[in-house]
Protein backbone atom coordinates (compact mmCIF):
# COMPACT_ATOMS: atom_id res chain seq x y z
CA UNK A 1 0.00 0.00 0.00
CA UNK A 2 1.44 3.21 -0.86
CA UNK A 3 1.93 5.56 1.71
CA UNK A 4 -0.28 9.05 1.91
CA UNK A 5 2.96 10.95 3.09
CA UNK A 6 6.23 11.51 1.51
CA UNK A 7 8.95 10.51 4.03
CA UNK A 8 10.47 13.39 5.65
CA UNK A 9 7.65 15.56 4.95
CA UNK A 10 5.82 18.26 6.82
CA UNK A 11 3.01 15.65 7.16
CA UNK A 12 4.97 12.81 8.50
CA UNK A 13 6.57 15.12 11.51
CA UNK A 14 2.97 16.79 12.43
CA UNK A 15 1.82 13.00 12.46
CA UNK A 16 4.46 11.78 14.65
CA UNK A 17 3.63 14.96 16.98
CA UNK A 18 0.26 14.15 17.20
CA UNK A 19 0.81 10.15 17.49
CA UNK A 20 2.82 10.66 20.28
CA UNK A 21 1.05 13.56 21.89
CA UNK A 22 -2.74 11.27 21.56
CA UNK A 23 -0.60 8.24 22.64
CA UNK A 24 0.22 9.91 25.82
CA UNK A 25 -3.33 11.50 26.00
CA UNK A 26 -5.05 8.10 26.22
CA UNK A 27 -2.56 5.89 28.17
CA UNK A 28 -4.89 5.84 30.91
CA UNK A 29 -7.32 3.62 29.44
CA UNK A 30 -5.20 0.90 28.90
CA UNK A 31 -4.08 -1.27 30.86
CA UNK A 32 -1.15 -0.32 33.15
CA UNK A 33 -1.72 3.00 31.29
CA UNK A 34 -1.57 5.04 34.53
CA UNK A 35 1.88 3.62 35.26
CA UNK A 36 3.65 3.80 31.78
CA UNK A 37 1.94 7.34 31.55
CA UNK A 38 2.92 8.59 35.23
CA UNK A 39 6.93 10.22 34.25
CA UNK A 40 4.87 12.27 32.10
CA UNK A 41 2.89 13.35 34.59
CA UNK A 42 5.35 14.52 36.83
CA UNK A 43 7.16 16.55 34.43
CA UNK A 44 4.26 18.27 32.82
CA UNK A 45 3.47 19.26 36.76
CA UNK A 46 7.11 20.38 36.94
CA UNK A 47 6.63 22.31 34.21
CA UNK A 48 4.07 24.21 35.73
CA UNK A 49 4.89 24.58 39.14
CA UNK A 50 8.37 25.75 37.72
CA UNK A 51 6.54 28.79 35.70
CA UNK A 52 4.72 29.46 38.82
CA UNK A 53 8.30 29.87 40.84
CA UNK A 54 10.41 31.23 38.15
CA UNK A 55 7.77 34.17 37.33
CA UNK A 56 7.87 34.72 41.56
CA UNK A 57 11.84 34.88 40.79
CA UNK A 58 11.53 37.42 37.80
CA UNK A 59 9.20 39.64 39.80
CA UNK A 60 11.65 39.87 42.58
CA UNK A 61 10.26 37.42 45.11
CA UNK A 62 11.38 34.37 46.68
CA UNK A 63 10.77 31.10 45.24
CA UNK A 64 11.11 29.07 48.30
CA UNK A 65 10.22 25.39 47.36
CA UNK A 66 8.39 23.21 44.90
CA UNK A 67 6.41 20.22 46.20
CA UNK A 68 4.86 17.29 44.04
CA UNK A 69 2.95 14.80 45.45
CA UNK A 70 2.16 10.95 44.47
CA UNK A 71 -1.03 12.08 42.73
CA UNK A 72 0.45 14.64 40.21
CA UNK A 73 -0.89 17.40 42.04
CA UNK A 74 2.02 19.91 42.82
CA UNK A 75 2.29 23.28 44.80
CA UNK A 76 5.10 26.13 44.01
CA UNK A 77 5.45 27.99 47.34
CA UNK A 78 6.85 31.50 47.30
CA UNK A 79 7.22 34.27 49.53
CA UNK A 80 5.65 37.73 48.53
CA UNK A 81 7.00 40.90 49.86
CA UNK A 82 4.30 43.55 52.35
CA UNK A 83 4.91 46.17 49.81
CA UNK A 84 5.14 43.93 46.32
CA UNK A 85 2.61 45.97 43.70
CA UNK A 86 -1.06 44.33 43.80
CA UNK A 87 -0.58 42.76 40.26
CA UNK A 88 2.29 40.55 41.19
CA UNK A 89 0.43 37.46 42.62
CA UNK A 90 -1.84 37.60 39.77
CA UNK A 91 1.66 37.53 37.23
CA UNK A 92 2.96 34.45 39.30
CA UNK A 93 -0.58 32.78 39.07
CA UNK A 94 -0.34 33.24 35.73
CA UNK A 95 3.20 31.83 35.27
CA UNK A 96 1.92 28.30 35.54
CA UNK A 97 -0.01 28.09 32.72
CA UNK A 98 1.90 30.52 30.63
CA UNK A 99 5.74 29.97 31.27
CA UNK A 100 5.80 26.38 29.99
CA UNK A 101 3.58 27.29 26.74
CA UNK A 102 6.61 29.74 26.54
CA UNK A 103 9.36 27.16 26.97
CA UNK A 104 7.36 24.44 25.22
CA UNK A 105 7.21 27.16 22.00
CA UNK A 106 10.90 27.92 22.78
CA UNK A 107 11.69 23.88 22.59
CA UNK A 108 9.66 23.35 19.21
CA UNK A 109 11.59 26.61 17.97
CA UNK A 110 15.01 25.44 18.70
CA UNK A 111 13.95 22.18 16.58
CA UNK A 112 13.98 24.32 13.50
CA UNK A 113 18.17 24.47 13.78
CA UNK A 114 20.22 20.80 13.80
CA UNK A 115 23.11 22.03 15.91
CA UNK A 116 20.74 23.08 18.86
CA UNK A 117 19.13 19.80 18.80
CA UNK A 118 21.25 18.02 21.46
CA UNK A 119 22.82 21.08 23.45
CA UNK A 120 19.31 21.80 24.29
CA UNK A 121 18.33 18.66 25.39
CA UNK A 122 21.70 18.24 27.68
CA UNK A 123 19.94 21.79 28.78
CA UNK A 124 16.72 20.96 29.78
CA UNK A 125 18.41 17.91 31.41
CA UNK A 126 20.62 20.16 33.76
CA UNK A 127 17.60 22.74 34.48
CA UNK A 128 15.54 19.64 36.04
CA UNK A 129 18.64 18.33 38.30
CA UNK A 130 18.84 22.30 38.84
CA UNK A 131 15.82 22.09 40.15
CA UNK A 132 16.02 19.26 42.03
CA UNK A 133 18.86 20.42 43.80
CA UNK A 134 17.95 24.12 44.67
CA UNK A 135 13.82 24.00 45.23
CA UNK A 136 12.12 20.32 44.60
CA UNK A 137 11.35 19.31 48.13
CA UNK A 138 9.25 16.02 47.99
CA UNK A 139 9.86 12.13 47.43
CA UNK A 140 8.50 11.90 44.16
CA UNK A 141 10.27 14.82 42.73
CA UNK A 142 13.28 13.27 43.60
CA UNK A 143 12.83 9.55 42.72
CA UNK A 144 11.32 10.83 39.15
CA UNK A 145 12.70 14.01 38.07
CA UNK A 146 16.36 12.75 37.76
CA UNK A 147 15.24 9.60 35.76
CA UNK A 148 13.51 12.00 33.08
CA UNK A 149 16.53 13.98 32.91
CA UNK A 150 18.80 10.61 32.98
CA UNK A 151 16.60 10.03 29.70
CA UNK A 152 16.73 13.09 28.14
CA UNK A 153 21.19 13.45 28.27
CA UNK A 154 20.73 9.82 27.11
CA UNK A 155 18.85 10.72 24.07
CA UNK A 156 21.33 13.71 23.56
CA UNK A 157 24.15 11.88 23.70
CA UNK A 158 23.52 8.22 22.18
CA UNK A 159 20.49 9.13 20.22
CA UNK A 160 20.14 9.30 16.28
CA UNK A 161 19.51 12.57 15.00
CA UNK A 162 15.62 12.02 13.45
CA UNK A 163 14.88 10.67 17.29
CA UNK A 164 16.76 13.51 18.87
CA UNK A 165 14.47 16.30 16.81
CA UNK A 166 11.08 14.66 17.72
CA UNK A 167 12.29 14.07 21.54
CA UNK A 168 12.89 18.19 21.59
CA UNK A 169 9.22 18.76 19.62
CA UNK A 170 7.39 16.22 21.81
CA UNK A 171 9.03 17.80 24.97
CA UNK A 172 7.65 21.12 23.54
CA UNK A 173 4.13 19.74 23.06
CA UNK A 174 4.43 18.00 26.36
CA UNK A 175 5.41 21.38 28.12
CA UNK A 176 2.33 23.09 26.29
CA UNK A 177 0.13 20.05 27.49
CA UNK A 178 1.13 20.96 31.24
CA UNK A 179 -1.89 23.57 30.58
CA UNK A 180 -4.35 21.26 29.42
CA UNK A 181 -3.51 18.13 31.60
CA UNK A 182 -5.88 19.43 34.10
CA UNK A 183 -8.53 21.08 31.38
CA UNK A 184 -11.18 21.64 34.15
CA UNK A 185 -8.83 23.49 36.72
CA UNK A 186 -7.95 26.16 34.11
CA UNK A 187 -11.63 27.04 34.29
CA UNK A 188 -12.42 26.58 37.71
CA UNK A 189 -12.44 29.44 40.43
CA UNK A 190 -11.48 26.89 43.61
CA UNK A 191 -9.48 23.31 43.37
CA UNK A 192 -8.70 21.27 45.88
CA UNK A 193 -4.91 20.16 46.31
CA UNK A 194 -4.11 17.65 49.02
CA UNK A 195 -6.77 17.93 51.01
CA UNK A 196 -6.93 21.37 50.98
CA UNK A 197 -9.16 24.27 48.97
CA UNK A 198 -7.32 26.87 47.14
CA UNK A 199 -7.88 29.36 44.26
CA UNK A 200 -7.34 28.31 41.34
CA UNK A 201 -4.67 30.07 39.13
CA UNK A 202 -7.16 32.18 37.37
CA UNK A 203 -9.17 32.20 40.40
CA UNK A 204 -6.00 34.06 41.72
CA UNK A 205 -6.21 36.49 38.86
CA UNK A 206 -9.87 37.32 38.92
CA UNK A 207 -9.40 38.12 42.63
CA UNK A 208 -6.94 40.40 41.51
CA UNK A 209 -8.05 41.92 38.45
CA UNK A 210 -11.85 41.95 39.25
CA UNK A 211 -12.81 39.95 35.72
CA UNK A 212 -14.51 36.70 36.15
CA UNK A 213 -11.81 33.48 36.13
CA UNK A 214 -13.06 32.09 32.76
CA UNK A 215 -12.10 35.14 30.48
CA UNK A 216 -8.40 34.74 31.76
CA UNK A 217 -8.74 31.01 31.35
CA UNK A 218 -10.09 31.42 27.60
CA UNK A 219 -7.42 34.49 27.10
CA UNK A 220 -4.22 32.11 28.43
CA UNK A 221 -5.99 29.20 26.17
CA UNK A 222 -5.74 31.31 23.19
CA UNK A 223 -2.37 33.03 23.99
CA UNK A 224 -0.94 29.95 24.06
CA UNK A 225 -2.31 27.85 21.30
CA UNK A 226 -0.74 31.26 19.10
CA UNK A 227 2.35 30.41 20.76
CA UNK A 228 2.26 26.68 20.09
CA UNK A 229 0.68 26.85 17.04
CA UNK A 230 3.38 29.56 15.46
CA UNK A 231 6.35 27.59 17.07
CA UNK A 232 5.09 24.53 14.77
CA UNK A 233 4.31 26.57 11.55
CA UNK A 234 7.98 27.36 11.98
CA UNK A 235 9.82 24.43 13.15
CA UNK A 236 8.01 22.16 10.53
CA UNK A 237 8.34 24.33 7.28
CA UNK A 238 9.21 22.03 4.51
CA UNK A 239 12.39 24.15 4.00
CA UNK A 240 13.11 23.62 7.44
CA UNK A 241 12.47 19.50 7.50
CA UNK A 242 14.37 19.42 4.03
CA UNK A 243 16.73 22.31 2.95
CA UNK A 244 18.04 21.79 -0.70
CA UNK A 245 21.06 19.97 -1.38
CA UNK A 246 24.41 21.82 -2.66
CA UNK A 247 24.86 21.42 -6.34
CA UNK A 248 28.53 20.03 -6.90
CA UNK A 249 30.86 22.77 -7.22
CA UNK A 250 31.33 21.76 -11.12
CA UNK A 251 27.41 22.17 -11.68
CA UNK A 252 26.64 25.05 -13.31
CA UNK A 253 22.70 25.84 -12.86
CA UNK A 254 20.77 28.73 -14.46
CA UNK A 255 17.55 30.62 -13.51
CA UNK A 256 15.16 32.93 -14.98
CA UNK A 257 12.28 34.53 -12.80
Amino acid sequence: MRSLTRPGSQAEAAGRLLLAGLVVVMLPALPLGNYLIYPFVILTTWFHEMGHGLTALATGQDFERLMIFASGSGVAESRIAGDAAPWVPAAIAAGGPLAPCLVGALLIFASAWRKAWRPVLWLTAAAIIASVVIWVRSPVGYAVLPLVAACLALVAWRAGPTFTRFTLQFLGILAAMSMLRDFHYLFTREAVIEGRAVLSDTGQIGAVTGLPHWVWAAAILLVSGAMVGAALKFALAEKRLNPPRPLPANVLQFRRD
